[in-house]
């Protein structure tokens, strides 16, 4: 290709921005493929909030379950911090919430006592959640010594994650949204939250479903079901080990 035809494609492509598809004013995805209709026609109002101290790279993510939480409870009800390490200056009132006698970690250590034995005469509680996949959830938790002097709780259940269509680590790994919804459900003695506040999930995994995504099983059954096309780590056998407990 000559000069001039170089010269003579540059004329011809258009000075106009590209038409960008409509996005909700809500959930900020494109409408097509919004999920709004299927959250509460009431914000839900727990006693309790939820605290998410999200990894930088999770809203990057084009799936993730974070918004339709934040969305799904009343205003106040589900605080986002951002970042790598908690507190830093930049997270307004972050280190108060955390040093809050009502304050509890949703993380799976060794001291981790199980949620619903917690005292339900307190009016409510801050729940902090780590969001982000396992290692950079211990990497937030390692690089936060204020994170180790919280009270720490963990969920025990049966249920088995609607996301469907990410790869979870272990059969009982749920996603942030539905931690957040069992959380309060056990905590609050109340199945509203895991009936109501999942729905968007729903509608987000059909969308995909329909539209080409396969249903996935996590590496936990494939690697059971020698399906699993890898060699296992030791950081995924150790997490294997940990069954029926909340994991990133």
């Amino acid at each position: 290709m000559n000069e001039v035809e170089v010269w003579e494609d540059l004329s011809n492509i258009s000075a106009e921005p590209p038409v960008m598809r409509a996005l909700c004013e809500k959930c900020e995805r494109p409408s097509i493929v919004c999920w709004c209709s299927a959250l509460p026609s009431e914000r839900l109002q727990p006693k309790s909030r939820i605290i998410l101290l999200q990894h930088p790279a999770e809203e990057k993510r084009c799936l993730r379950t974070a918004p339709m939480l934040q969305l799904g409870l009343a205003e106040n009800k589900c605080l986002i911090y951002k970042g790598k390490k908690f507190p830093l200056p930049k997270h307004e009132n972050l280190e108060n919430i955390l040093l809050e006698p009502n304050t509890v970690l949703l993380y799976p250590s060794k001291t981790a006592v199980d949620i619903r034995q917690l005292d339900k005469n307190d009016d409510a509680y801050n729940i902090v959640l780590i969001d982000g996949t396992w290692p950079q959830a211990k990497a937030i938790y390692a690089s936060s010594p204020i994170l180790s002097k919280i009270k720490q709780v963990k969920l025990l259940t049966s249920t088995t994650s609607n996301y469907i269509i990410r790869t979870q680590p272990t059969e009982g790994c749920l996603s942030t949204l539905e931690t957040a919804a069992e959380a309060l459900s056990q905590l609050e003695n109340n199945s509203i939250y895991t009936d109501l506040l999942i729905q968007p999930l729903h509608v987000l995994c059909k969308f995909q479903l329909d539209n080409g995504a396969v249903t996935h099983q996590s590496k936990e059954f494939l690697i059971k079901s020698n399906m699993y096309p890898k060699l296992i780590g030791k950081r995924l056998s150790k997490l294997l080990k940990s069954s029926n407990e909340y994991v990133m």
